[in-house]
């Protein structure tokens, strides 16, 4: 009996602990569902919101620059040809030869000219004697006609004989007169004749360097057309320019005497220093886009610079020492159709004023600001309700997920 009793009693204990059991599961269950529920609702609604990036409003120096590039020039640069056709006979000087004026730097085998000079004083010759033949011609004639005035003073000769002799004076001085023109074309073909004889004979028209020469002894010279480059020389390579590009848009912020610097690829730690001398006023246009060149004065004392290298310029147009400073991408900003929900409506700037956006206790405010120079990354503030350390908005993010197709 009390076996049996035993048993019985154990049977609806059993029973109960897994029924309690249950419970407190499911009710664990509900928790976790609850606390889940809850995060993706906060979630849900967080990410209908906007993030920013911001930048901050600044102080310290400001240089507003402009920049280009160019080319290193000699100041002068002469292209020296020749005048006379010919084969090359010798030369005088070659690449980085220094030279001075009057310097002979290349000679054309003169043999076929010196003939022609001779040729041209033997022509000269024969005219001069032509000269002379035709003023004795003219003499004769002349003796004759007043032998012949006496005669008809007389009777002695028909009027037909003496008109004759009349005539013949004016025949004789007529050609006289042409005898002289053909000695004068005669001297003149002969001066011709000596000075493509001194072309032969090139010669360097400045002091300078030569920079290229296209020649070499024994080459054959055309120059029927046009007088071919033999040599290019610049003048004092110690004083060089560069010639820039300067794009319509900056050519307003240039002026004389501006100082630049800039550097070149040969020396690439190296600032070389200069001063504009003039900005041109031909345009260059190159596929719609309009350039000047600002001619820069360089000293070459060192003669490190050579013609033709490539500059990387800037010319500091204006230098400020100390201002406040306001990042360019927060002008660039422009907000979203609306904030939040809401549209936003930004204040009406006035034309030399601009809109940026500053957050303020966590929320966006559009302020209007007036700014002055610029280096490309920041810009100075002349006006507005800013301070040093404000969050300027440079962009906005939306963390709205994208819709489900």
């Amino acid at each position: 009996m009390t076996t049996a009793t035993a048993s019985v009693s154990a049977v609806p204990r059993h029973h109960v602990f897994t029924w309690r059991h249950v419970l407190e599961f499911g009710i664990a269950l509900g928790v976790i569902a609850a606390v889940v529920i809850a995060i993706r609702m906060r979630s849900s609604a967080s990410k209908g919101q906007l993030q920013f990036d911001t930048a901050a409003v600044v102080r310290g120096p400001l240089q507003a620059r402009v920049t280009a590039s160019g080319t290193v020039n000699a100041l002068v640069t002469v292209q020296v040809g020749s005048q006379v056709s010919g084969t090359i006979e010798a030369l005088g000087a070659d690449f980085n030869s220094i030279v001075k004026r009057g310097q002979m730097i290349a000679r054309i085998e003169p043999g076929l000219y010196r003939t022609a000079v001779l040729q041209a004083r033997a022509n000269l010759l024969s005219a001069r004697a032509g000269v002379e033949k035709a003023a004795a011609q003219l003499l004769d004639a002349q003796r004759l006609a007043a032998r012949d005035t006496l005669l008809l003073a007389k009777t002695l000769i028909s009027q037909a004989e003496y008109d004759s002799a009349v005539t013949a004076v004016t025949v004789a001085d007529a050609q006289l007169d042409g005898a002289k023109a053909a000695q004068a074309q005669a001297s003149a073909a002969q001066a011709q004749a000596q000075l493509n004889l001194s072309y032969t004979t090139i010669v360097s028209p400045i002091n300078g360097v030569v920079i290229t020469r296209n020649i070499d002894v024994g080459q054959t010279v055309a120059a029927s057309f046009a007088a071919p480059t033999l040599f290019l020389i610049g003048e004092d390579l110690k004083k060089m320019q560069v010639d820039t590009n300067i794009p319509e848009a900056d050519v307003g912020r240039l002026a004389k005497g501006m100082p630049t610097s800039f550097t070149v690829d040969a020396y690439p730690g190296e600032t070389f220093r200069g001063a504009i001398r003039e900005v041109r006023n031909s345009p260059q246009t190159i596929q719609n886009v309009v350039t000047y060149d600002a001619v820069i004065d360089v000293d070459n004392s060192g003669l490190k610079l050579k013609p033709g290298m490539t500059a990387n310029l800037n010319v500091t147009y204006a230098d400020r020492a100390d201002v406040v400073k306001i990042p360019n991408a927060a002008l660039r900003f422009r907000p979203p159709i609306s904030w939040m929900g809401k549209p936003a409506v930004p204040p009406a700037p006035a034309s030399d004023h601009k809109t940026v956006w500053i957050l303020r206790a966590a929320a966006p405010v559009a302020v209007s600001v007036r700014t002055g120079v610029s280096d490309g990354s920041f810009s100075e503030l002349l006006e507005g309700d800013l301070k040093v350390g404000d969050a300027l908005i440079t962009e906005a993010i939306s963390n709205q997920p994208a819709h489900a197709m």
